[in-house]
């Protein structure tokens, strides 16, 4: 076994005996708003990370029929957004599928459009079913095809459209957790259902996609990209996997970043995309950011704590924070992940451990 840190054990805490004389003590305190350290001590910094979500997979065939049921039940813009929440069982009820991340899956039928509006909440859609619905971000339109990888930066005007004939599905991907933690949360919505488009679709791709900056171009925070196509994200995977050694704990794997700063595309959720080759397992791996799982291509076994989970394309998996997961490919296997991890590493709290 290695680890990225080593750890501090701390002696195990003897608990503290409760008599008449200290009962009265701290029932005193409760009175004056104070409550003892030493009680809590061990809960508030425990000796490792003790994530209240578990591990769990949803089947997009399952889903499926339950997503196009609700389009029969209400339309795309009386809704606002049509989308089944995934929710985390040990946190029903909370809008969570792992303890800091927030996922749904979002239907849209043809000629339907999802209001404008505008959050703090940082998003990315992983496009899953169908062809012909758009995403328009801050007056660009960018067409979803499956694989595509999009996002939302924060406070930026957005809805969603179809022109599709059939149902079109993606997978949203919010902080929504984190930014209600911090309650630093602000929404707004538009005056118009759809935003005026002001930039002709692939101008973000042709201005910052193609390794060219201006001078003065400053830094932003979050990608001034806002499509990722699965065609060059996978024409990348397959050229790395003919020229580079691969990482036996995560396969071979590209991550989607932000072209001015070479940092992740948004500054609260990490996305990327692995493949692994047909009958390749990885080696026992586990880190502090709670991560999400999406099959693309293949078929995978997945075994987080001694819990096996089967992934089949569209299929979708919840891995907690620091529980130890292995991955394997029972065909070449291409999967979409994101994760909280931008955050712990921001604030130096990451930490992985590879056996």
């Amino acid at each position: 076994m290695s680890t990225a840190n080593s750890f501090a054990q701390s002696p195990r805490e003897t608990p503290h005996t409760v008599d008449s004389t200290s009962s009265e003590y701290y029932q005193g305190l409760v009175s004056q708003n104070l409550a003892p350290l030493w009680v809590s001590l061990s809960r508030l910094v425990p000796e490792e990370p003790k994530p209240k979500a578990q591990a769990f997979a949803w089947s997009f065939a399952d889903v499926f029929p339950r997503l196009l049921e609700a389009g029969e039940l209400i339309s795309a813009e009386q809704a606002e957004r049509r989308v089944l929440v995934l929710e985390n069982p040990t946190l029903a009820g909370q809008s969570r599928i792992t303890d800091t991340l927030y996922a749904g899956l979002q239907l849209i039928l043809p000629g339907e459009v999802a209001p404008a509006h505008r959050h703090t909440q940082s998003a990315l859609r992983f496009a899953m079913h169908g062809h012909g619905a758009y995403t328009a971000v801050n007056g660009e339109r960018v067409a979803m095809a499956p694989g595509d990888f999009i996002i939302t930066p924060a406070w930026t005007w957005h809805d969603h459209g179809s022109h599709a004939d059939g149902p079109v599905v993606w997978l949203d991907g919010l902080d929504v957790p984190l930014v209600s933690f911090l309650h630093a949360g602000f929404r707004q919505q538009h005056e118009e259902t759809a935003q005026s488009l002001h930039r002709s679709e692939g101008e973000s791709l042709l201005r910052y996609g193609s390794g060219l900056l201006r001078p003065d171009d400053e830094k932003t925070a979050t990608s001034p990209l806002f499509k990722y196509s699965y065609e060059r994200t996978r024409a990348a995977l397959e050229l790395i996997t003919r020229r580079e050694d691969m990482d036996l704990h995560r396969g071979y794997e590209v991550c989607y970043v932000n072209p001015t700063t070479g940092d992740t595309a948004l500054p609260t959720i990490g996305a990327s995309m692995r493949l692994l080759p047909k009958g390749f397992g990885t080696r026992p791996y586990r880190s502090t950011d709670g991560t999400v799982l999406v099959c693309v291509e293949g078929k995978l076994r997945v075994s987080v704590e001694g819990n096996v989970f089967t992934l089949t394309p569209q299929d979708v998996l919840a891995v907690p924070g620091w529980h130890l997961h292995q991955i394997e490919a029972e065909s070449e296997s291409v999967f979409f992940s994101f994760s909280d991890a931008p955050v712990h590493k921001k604030l130096a709290l990451w930490r992985e451990e590879r056996q």
